[in-house]
């Protein structure tokens, strides 16, 4: 099968190519470890012309052959490519945000290989404390192009579990609001540069229990005092042989994704009659354990999504006219399960 575009998720520590066929279908996928602050180094030559540009051997390496084959094949990028310290700056779009208000902002760069490369801008939320997002917007409208009418006509709360968790919410198809809680940043910090690492011991076993104790502690009584307070109960816990070493880490975990989902249903309460449905995008174990912290607290319908990037930037590309055959019928659906 031809390709129709090459789509590329460029983010700080490590760079994803997609190489998408009709209707947005995978035929091939790299990932590389070329983010922008991890840039190749070594010049060489591209397009018959020494190179040594960091953003330039990264782009070559990552589809030059593709490119060989089919010269003429659009491409288009998100994530921190577009920021102030990447390949050429996509400036923030404001709430609300649309595949539309996005496609139609696009930013292009022309590579040592005469091919222009489509950056998608990121999202920025005015309010007395701002807030942003590069990357997660893409796959947010990756998944909501999956999704009926019907659907997207309900509020609906987008969970994007990782080192900045984001929790986006959607109303008729475009992004209006959303929080981060830089929850696993933390949780790493903590474990690895803090008294509390101390007396862990790393294991390779999920102990559920011990990470339900802590998603409790944080929905408690005594939780109120806040991650602040609650966070030294690790090493108490330990002392007086509540927890052992192996059990710590995954008390602390459990403690910090529950004071996240706590504050996270409060949010909501303020402006929703009830808690909306909720769809995690991405997969492993991390997912499984937002899903136990948010079935503690009350949210009765979770869902997960996978393969978003690929599909926003399909999407993207398509209302920028970067494709040729825009005809999306047929596309099969985003992976969604219970």
């Amino acid at each position: 099968m031809q390709a129709q575009l090459i789509a590329l998720d460029w983010g700080t520590t490590s760079l994803r190519a997609y190489r998408l066929g009709e209707q947005g279908r995978v035929l091939e996928q790299r990932s590389l470890g070329a983010g922008i602050m991890q840039l190749p180094t070594t010049a060489r030559p591209i397009a018959g012309q020494m190179c040594s540009d960091g953003f330039e051997l990264a782009f070559d390496e990552a589809c030059g052959d593709w490119l060989d084959a089919q010269p003429n094949l659009p491409v288009v990028a998100c994530g921190m490519v577009g920021s102030a310290q990447g390949w050429r700056e996509a400036v923030y779009q404001q709430t609300p945000a649309s595949v539309g208000a996005l496609s139609n902002a696009l930013v292009t760069v022309r590579s040592a290989r005469g091919v222009n490369i489509h950056i998608v801008p990121g999202v920025l939320q005015r309010s007395e404390l701002p807030n942003v997002m590069r990357g997660e917007e893409t796959q947010v409208l990756g998944v909501l192009s999956s999704l009926s009418a019907s659907e997207t006509d309900k509020p609906l709360l987008i969970g994007l579990p990782g080192s900045h968790s984001k929790w986006v919410r959607a109303v008729d198809g475009r992004i209006v609001h959303f929080d981060t809680f830089m929850t696993g940043e933390v949780y790493a910090a903590l474990s690895g540069h803090t008294i509390l690492g101390r007396t862990m011991q790393r294991s390779d076993t999920f102990d559920c229990a011990a990470f339900d104790r802590g998603v409790g502690v944080a929905h408690s009584p005594e939780g109120a005092t806040g991650p602040l307070s609650t966070i030294f109960s690790t090493r108490t816990l330990g002392l007086t042989g509540v927890l052992n070493g192996a059990q710590q880490a995954d008390y602390l975990s459990g403690l910090l994704i529950g004071h996240e989902i706590v504050a996270l249903s409060q949010l909501l309460n303020q402006t929703e009659a009830s808690l909306p449905a909720v769809i995690l995008i991405g997969s492993g174990p991390l997912l499984e354990r937002y899903q136990r912290a948010l079935d503690a607290n009350g949210f009765a319908q979770v869902t997960f999504a996978e393969h978003a990037t690929e599909r926003g930037l399909w999407q993207v590309a398509v209302q920028a006219g970067l494709i040729a055959s825009p005809s999306t019928a047929g596309v099969r659906p985003l992976h969604v399960e219970n």
